[in-house]
């Protein structure tokens, strides 16, 4: 039986093909399957197999698959698909199989289904979708899960290698919704951003990093009549926040609040704290995300890694997504990363890499200026004790930023 999608339109830019979900090819997956693709677009075929099967599946992008990682799964009773030798278990009816990041470590395998990885219901706008995530994570199962299950949201793929043409490929097709990282739009803004505002966005949606005001604020002025939305979401607790007022942060009012259907929210000891309807398997309850918050202004804002945002300057705790989110603030700053820096005598310093908007690497000026702006609207211990210019936003197949 076909999805509910079945007749929105799939193209891949990579090669311009244009299809149908209900026209790709027939896979047949020896469930427990993993399926190692190359390209992005060749995971729609065994996405499609799995919901007309609900054969076990897992899907990769083949860099990421190591030989640990490989024989891991094996061991757990995979198959890879395009080999040979049967499964080794009997399959797990309709489970499908996320691989998180690994920003904490080795990446953990959570289990979902496709009615938990579909959190959109009811009826939609026409919108004609770009996806530029790497295959099988939780931000491209959500655009995917989308055009295959509901009517007239269709799929321009572009794979991460290929962010470059991106903007092009966004014209031509006819682009009107677009998902990507802080980082995804800051480069784009950066590299070029006269024709990004050529292409027909009507929904942009912001997620996977921290959100901060900058980002929204540039994405306001290169398209004042677009929805702006960002999303918390996580291969753990699915997608649990969506704001769409522009803001950074939601309301302190969401805390603790219960609706039928709804993730409940809170803080403990400055983290994150959800309880979802669309957690992995195995998941109940109140999860600790891992993610450091602060309230400010009737705010609740998430400043990155608990593990990695705090930083001790002598005694004085400073977030490093506070300092990072001052420095975005600046006009000059395109994108920046702050971290503690060892030091024998208060334990750590704060230091900061930036990418300006003019790319410049040799600005003197400017790094005094941002000097000067930290120290208006930092405690001492938070003001940056040095500021290095990079010439381009790093980033990495997650379309985070590679720091």
């Amino acid at each position: 039986m076909n999805p509910a999608g079945a007749g929105n339109l799939l193209v891949d830019v990579r090669t311009g093909t244009r299809t149908t979900w209900a026209d790709l090819p027939h896979v047949d997956l020896p469930a427990p399957a993993v399926v190692a693709v190359h390209s992005s677009f060749d995971a729609l075929a065994p996405v499609l197999a799995h919901a007309r099967t609900g054969a076990e599946l897992l899907v990769v992008a083949a860099g990421r698959l190591g030989s640990d990682l490989l024989d891991e799964l094996r061991a757990d009773g995979f198959t890879v698909a395009g080999t040979s030798g049967a499964p080794a278990r009997a399959p797990e009816d309709g489970r499908l199989w996320l691989l998180t990041s690994g920003s904490t470590g080795r990446p953990k395998r959570i289990g979902h289904t496709l009615s938990s990885l579909t959190t959109v219901s009811g009826p939609l706008p026409a919108r004609r979708w770009l996806c530029p995530y790497s295959p099988g994570t939780y931000a491209w199962w959500q655009v995917v899960t989308l055009a295959l299950g509901t009517p007239g949201q269709d799929l321009v793929v572009v794979d991460p290698a290929d962010l470059d043409g991106w903007v092009d490929a966004g014209v031509e097709y006819g682009v009107t919704a677009a998902s990507g990282t802080p980082t995804f739009w800051r480069r784009t803004i950066m590299a070029d951003r006269e024709r990004l505002a050529e292409v027909p966005l009507e929904q942009i949606t912001v997620g996977g990093e921290p959100v901060d005001q900058a980002v929204l604020d540039q994405l306001r002025d290169v398209f004042p009549e677009a929805r702006i939305s960002w999303i918390y979401a996580s291969s753990e607790v699915g997608a649990s926040i969506v704001v769409h007022d522009g803001r950074a942060g939601f309301p302190v009012e969401w805390l603790e609040r219960r609706v039928e259907g709804r993730p409940v929210l809170g803080v403990e000891d400055g983290e994150l704290v959800v309880s979802s309807p669309h957690h992995g398997a195995g998941l109940a309850g109140a999860v600790r995300t891992g993610d450091a918050v602060v309230i400010e202004d009737g705010r609740v804002l998430i400043t990155g890694r608990l593990d990695s945002d705090e930083i001790n300057v002598g005694g004085a705790k400073v977030s490093a997504g506070v300092v990072r989110d001052v420095l975005h603030s600046h006009p000059k700053v395109a994108w920046a990363h702050v971290r503690g820096r060892r030091s024998p005598l208060v334990g750590s310093l704060v230091v900061a890499d930036v990418v300006l908007d003019s790319g410049a690497v040799d600005d003197p000026a400017t790094e005094a200026e941002l000097g000067r702006w930290c120290r208006e609207r930092l405690p001492e211990p938070g003001v940056p004790r040095r500021i290095r210019l990079l010439a381009a936003i790093p980033a990495k197949e997650t379309l985070k930023s590679d720091v």
